[in-house]
């Protein structure tokens, strides 16, 4: 089973977070109930188990908690693929939510790269999520999982609606990527971790 399990405790947040990339029960409490959605979001439609207890400086903002969650979720894809032997590597996803359509596509290569291309018309949902976190969650699991990732909202209006859309579709992206297809070593320099 390919699987981790992180502590990560700071003077602004502890996380405590177990990740299976062949699924199983999801728990998931951050504090921030649009958050935690979003988070079901990625483990229903990635098909992964996912466990998080998560506690942080929220009445700061939300920035702390979002960034460490994102940061600690990289660090354990990147712990449960291992040396990413056999994995497909590469996923995309189109995804639509309604009015809107958001495109996310994925290379398991180690080598950690981000583009965000995002317009969130709101600055707030629900109970204190700031909208500006999602392109910082992405930078953050993408950096500690060492991956390439690249995020984008092709059109849309709704905040919810393009969020939401953009988490299902890194699921599904991480999904098609992290799948295992044999044993080969999917890269020409014999490496995928350096």
């Amino acid at each position: 089973m390919r699987t981790a399990t992180l502590h990560r405790a700071t003077a602004e947040t502890d996380i405590r977070l177990s990740l299976s990339l062949e699924g199983g029960d999801s728990s998931i409490r951050t504090g921030l109930a649009f958050f935690d959605h979003m988070l079901h979001q990625l483990t229903k439609h990635g098909g992964f188990g996912l466990q998080v207890e998560a506690r942080g400086d929220l009445p700061v903002d939300s920035h702390h908690l979002i960034e460490d969650v994102g940061l600690t979720l990289g660090d354990a894809l990147r712990e449960a693929l291992g040396d990413r032997r056999g994995i497909a590597r590469w996923g995309e996803a189109h995804v639509p939510m309604d009015e809107t359509l958001a495109r996310v596509v994925v290379d398991l290569s180690g080598r950690p790269y981000t583009v965000f291309q995002a317009k969130l018309p709101s600055l707030v949902l629900g109970d204190g999520f700031q909208t500006e976190m999602v392109r910082e969650f992405f930078i953050a699991l993408a950096t500690r999982a060492q991956m390439n990732l690249h995020a984008s909202i092709l059109y849309g209006e709704n905040t919810h609606h393009q969020i939401e859309a953009l988490f299902k579709g890194l699921a599904r992206a991480l999904q098609a990527a992290v799948r295992l297809e044999g044993d080969a070593l999917p890269s020409t320099k014999g490496t995928l971790t350096n």
